[in-house]
């Protein structure tokens, strides 16, 4: 695993914001992390990065605890939600920053961020400030910003929630097609069920402070292994006594059961049923 958590504890005051975390992430994947409002989503994706230290637990980087390395020496590349650019600052500019920060030679400087700008899709927009763009190529240029010094690690945090949905859906896209090109691992916070599906490789999905399951976007929607997980994709019916039906499996303790719109089938009268009708119990295939 390129990225491990273990035994992660974390705590604002009496509020216990990562309740044992544990997980990894593989070199090359792009995972979402993936939950409601204060889930611990954020708190995770911040002491990934050196932001916030944990209180108990491992954070491994590249199979080195990183838990006393500064954030400026983790080798993390941070796209923020709100761009963070330099409103004083050209793109170009903005894009050499952490470069020029590092001493790195003018003609070396000069090549990257050309090259960079060029995979964003922002050729020849270079000396326009950030007021002079749309909020999509904002955040184009904080996307190149955050990988100008080839970081090992790409870490966004809502990247897309500050976008209109038309453009936001372009940029998923362009996203993931860009981030596969690199070939960087690559973490990002959403609470957008579709956008997680759509964009990662694989999906954690967090609760209060806790992970509730992690696996491909086909996994946890098809396979949830909790209640949360089930109820937190698409938007399930539950049926509080579920013993009442008849075509549910019975499971020790279970008191509910999710169903989803697209196992549900709607039928004409006397129309023949392929399939035993779950809410009646009849010897009969067709209804009366």
């Amino acid at each position: 695993m390129y990225v491990e958590l273990k035994n992660i504890e974390k705590y604002y005051g009496d509020f216990k914001a990562s309740d044992n975390v544990n997980f990894g992430i593989e070199q090359g994947k792009l995972v979402a992390l993936l939950g409601p409002s204060g889930s611990g989503k954020t708190t995770i994706l911040r002491m990934i990065a050196g932001l916030e230290h944990p209180d108990g637990g491992e954070i491994l980087i590249d199979g080195k605890v990183v838990n006393d390395i500064p954030a400026s020496k983790r080798g993390i590349g941070f796209v923020f939600q709100s761009y963070a650019l330099f409103r004083y600052m050209t793109v170009f500019d903005n894009v050499a920053f952490g470069l020029e920060l590092q001493k790195v030679p003018k003609d070396e400087i000069e090549k990257r961020v050309l090259e960079l700008i060029e995979l964003v899709g922002l050729k020849g927009m270079e000396k326009r400030y950030p007021n002079q763009l749309s909020g999509g190529q904002r955040q184009r240029v904080a996307f190149a910003r955050a990988l100008a010094p080839n970081p090992k690690l790409l870490l966004l945090d809502e990247p897309f929630a500050a976008i209109d949905a038309k453009v936001r859906q372009e940029l998923r896209s362009w996203l993931k097609s860009t981030i596969e090109k690199l070939g960087i691992t690559s973490i990002f916070v959403t609470h957008d069920q579709d956008e997680a599906i759509e964009v990662a490789d694989e999906i954690i999905i967090t609760n209060k402070g806790r992970i509730e399951q992690k696996g491909t976007p086909l996994e946890v929607y098809q396979n949830p292994t909790t209640a949360f997980s089930a109820s937190f994709f698409g938007q399930p019916s539950i049926l509080p006594d579920y013993k009442k039906f008849h075509t549910f499996e019975e499971h020790p303790g279970a008191e509910k059961a999710f169903v989803r719109p697209e196992f549900v089938k709607v039928t004409k009268k006397n129309e023949e049923l392929l399939y035993r009708d779950s809410a009646f119990d009849r010897p009969l295939p067709k209804r009366v």
